[in-house]
């Protein structure tokens, strides 16, 4: 049985790509599901990073985990705008 792999652009237990998706600061930037970007969202968007106020669900050691090029502030306006881009491919609640 081939091992699972977790933290790439695809499912650990299916072993295929994740929908959520896009190319950004020459790397790929993806989530799981909407929760997963929401987080992200949050995460980027924090003017100041404290431990457990970056969104109450999540755990602060799946942030800490993040790629360097999610956390530096250099690259939050373009991580902003694919979030916002990968959003609008949800479809619509309600």
């Amino acid at each position: 049985m081939a091992s699972i792999e977790i933290g790439g652009p695809f499912d650990p237990y299916f072993r295929r790509p994740v929908w959520l998706q896009a190319s950004c600061c020459g790397q790929v930037l993806w989530a799981y599901d909407v929760r997963h970007l929401v987080l992200l969202e949050a995460y980027v968007a924090a003017r100041l990073r404290e431990r457990g106020n970056v969104a109450p669900f999540a755990p602060m050691s799946l942030v800490e985990r993040l790629p360097t090029w999610v956390k530096v502030a250099k690259n939050r306006d373009e991580i902003l705008r694919t979030i916002r881009r990968l959003r609008s491919t949800l479809p619509a609640e309600g």
